[in-house]
């Protein structure tokens, strides 16, 4: 499994800030809806510099598979015609990447994250592979995008959403800076439908993968958080009625890997 792509936003025209509202989880504790976001920013900052590494480890390299499947969806076109993806809570730029490297001359990323921290890693990433000429990395937050409306082909959200204090203002956000006809497109954790493989997947997720984060990045605290994060995310038919709810049309959702991550779709039509 990987740890979380990483998420992050705000309402249209502002800078930041922190949400307000009545309490929800943070994992499985419960805290008030202003502290979230800090709490989860804490973690990604402990974690930014040995997060793909832990993703490997944690997944056994599975979460490249996920990532594979979910640049085919976008499908980019192989041509100079214009085509431009905002990729939210995409700091270090693993996604960004893919979708230049399969596109033509005309494919551009916007990668949008809240933590500076990771954003840096995307910057030295991009610089590194020769791809910062198709890339753009800007601090902010999904709840309110201070990007302009109907403005992008497709927007994805890679193993972060779960962490977005409030999920519903994210995706009314991703609907409103998609143009017509524009792809929404989420990777995330789901719900295990193989007997017999749920219990082994709660075992290695609240034993091993701790462990992993305490022997790797001497952290086990924010790995921990990262699992229990998983379970409190909604199931995939609860989330795909989210989707729809914020006004897409033809929403759908493909389970992976047993039902360990579900690949969701929604259009703007």
């Amino acid at each position: 499994m990987v740890l979380c792509e990483k998420e992050y936003f705000m309402p249209h025209g502002h800078k930041s800030d922190r949400a307000t509202g009545p309490d929800t989880h943070f994992g499985f504790r419960r805290v008030p809806m202003a502290d979230k976001q800090g709490l989860v920013d804490d973690v990604f900052h402990k974690v930014a510099h040995r997060y793909d590494l832990m993703n490997d480890l944690m997944s056994g390299g599975l979460h490249r598979a996920w990532k594979d499947i979910l640049v085919t969806a976008v499908n980019p076109p192989r041509n100079d015609r214009p085509f431009h993806l905002l990729d939210v809570a995409g700091g270090t730029g693993d996604i960004a990447m893919r979708v230049v490297a399969a596109g033509g001359a005309g494919t551009t990323v916007t990668a949008l994250d809240i933590n500076p921290d990771m954003l840096a890693v995307g910057r030295e990433r991009a610089q590194e592979r020769g791809l910062d000429h198709a890339m753009t990395f800007v601090e902010g937050n999904a709840e309110a995008l201070a990007l302009p409306d109907k403005s992008f082909d497709a927007y994805t959200i890679a193993f972060g959403i779960r962490n977005v204090p409030r999920i519903a203002a994210a995706l009314q956000e991703a609907y409103r800076v998609l143009r017509p006809g524009g792809h929404f497109l989420c990777l995330e954790f789901s719900s295990v439908d193989v007997p017999g493989l749920e219990r082994l997947y709660e075992l290695y997720s609240f034993n091993v993968i701790p462990a992993l984060g305490r022997a790797v990045a001497d952290d086990a605290e924010s790995y921990r958080y990262l699992v229990e994060s998983i379970r409190k995310f909604p199931k995939p038919e609860s989330f795909a009625a989210m989707i729809r709810d914020a006004g897409f049309s033809r929403v759908s959702y493909r389970p992976l890997s047993g039902g360990i991550v579900a690949l969701h779709s929604g259009w703007r039509l």
